[in-house]
């Protein structure tokens, strides 16, 4: 059988569930620039955001030019994420923040987001960082600078800021005053709480001795401290370690009203579940692919069904785990692959050429893992656009 476009996938491929089995929770956006109408209101039990990639124009993107975006697919995806019930963490690394993204595209994400968002009142956060600046930069004054210019631009464009761990800091800092310091003068000048974003060196290795030492325990420290001085400048802390006992220890020690968003693409299942003693609320990559099946659980958790969330959301850790691993930074090829096998953009292009991360057997995984959890609204369109890239390489179907 073939479909108008793309021929239907072969139904006795190894790992194709039955189609009695499949479960496509969504249909992608009908065409580039549709806008869905949100079909699900927030959580009220945990704040969730999902950090959204961004959609190359594969027709002027090159690994050594400028970032260029292909917006009306990328605001598309936007309200994809919205239109489910989930919050939008714009301009972050799954975005390609430092990774092929550059500011001057970012700070146009930033704005052109900011205005879809307020069409639809969904939730929005946004990246401030220092990326404007050149990569050994060492004056912690232009880094205090930059960081001052992003965060004015995403405060005035009405978004929620999330001060991203600087790599520029991460060099020039000579201790854990320099980031109190710098932080605390960003913190006092902040026209609204902001959320911190602790990145761990397994995602950037850049980022190592964050907070002023490799020793984890004493960064925590550090970071408290900070939060701490700043009482109802802080919304959030977002942990991105893949160290659950380490998140959990930092989440008790938070003020009340100081959320923890987990950025643990490994374990964020029982992490948002929580314990006796409080929950993670979620900022994760991994649910730029999973939005639908995320969004359906968390509402579980509204209605007080913990096992049915677990039950739900513990079948995809398979598939984040795949995504996610070593170089783990590299997990943003394996999220675009599955927006284009999903049909949530026409092709497997990434600015700075980062399509080529990955190798081809961990992509043909990668979808296999999202066909068995039904995250495919077509799933023969899926099919046929895997077997054409295998294909296009000289693969084949094996």
């Amino acid at each position: 059988m073939t479909a108008p476009q793309d021929p239907a996938a072969d139904p006795s491929a190894p790992g194709t569930p039955p189609a009695a089995a499949r479960t496509a929770p969504s249909a992608p956006d009908a065409a580039p620039g549709a806008r869905p109408v949100p079909a699900h209101p927030p959580s009220r039990s945990r704040t969730v955001l999902a950090a959204a990639h961004v959609v190359a124009d594969p027709h002027t993107t090159t690994p050594d030019g400028p970032a260029a975006v292909d917006w009306d697919a990328t605001l598309a995806f936007r309200h994809h994420l919205w239109a489910h019930g989930l919050g939008v963490a714009e301009a972050m690394d799954t975005a390609q923040r430092g990774a092929g993204l550059d500011w001057p595209a970012a700070a146009e994400l930033i704005r052109r987001s900011a205005a879809e968002a307020r069409t639809v009142g969904g939730l929005l956060a946004c990246g401030a960082g220092t990326d404007q600046l050149a990569p050994h930069e060492t004056s912690l004054d232009r880094i205090r600078g930059a960081y001052e210019e992003q965060l004015g631009l995403v405060e005035d464009a009405g978004a929620r800021p999330v001060l991203m761990a600087s790599r520029q800091l991460a060099a020039a800092a000579t201790g854990p005053e320099d980031y109190r310091a710098l932080y605390c003068h960003l913190l006092r000048q902040a026209a609204r709480p902001v959320i911190l974003h602790w990145l761990g060196p397994v995602f950037d290795p850049a980022l190592a001795g964050y907070w002023g030492s490799v020793d984890p325990d004493a960064a925590t420290e550090t970071l408290l401290a900070i939060v701490a001085d700043h009482p109802g400048k802080v919304d959030g802390v977002k942990v991105s370690l893949l160290d659950p006992a380490r998140e959990v220890a930092l989440r008790r020690r938070l003020p009340p009203a100081v959320r923890c968003y987990t950025g643990d693409d490994f374990h964020y299942p029982e992490l948002i579940a929580g314990d006796e003693h409080g929950a993670s609320h979620a900022l994760l990559g991994v649910f730029d692919p999973l939005a639908p099946l995320a969004a359906a659980a968390v509402r579980l958790l509204d209605g007080g069904d913990t096992a049915g969330f677990r039950a739900a959301l513990d079948p995809t850790v398979a598939l984040a785990r795949h995504l996610f691993e070593a170089p783990t930074r590299h997990y943003r090829t394996g999220i675009v692959l599955l927006a284009w096998l999903a049909g949530h953009q026409s092709h497997f292009a990434m600015v700075g050429g980062l399509q080529s991360a990955r190798s081809l057997p961990h992509l043909r995984r990668a979808h296999q893992l999202a066909d068995r959890l039904g995250l495919f609204p077509d799933p023969e369109l899926a099919a046929h656009r895997m077997r054409r890239l295998l294909a296009g390489h000289g693969a084949g179907d094996a």
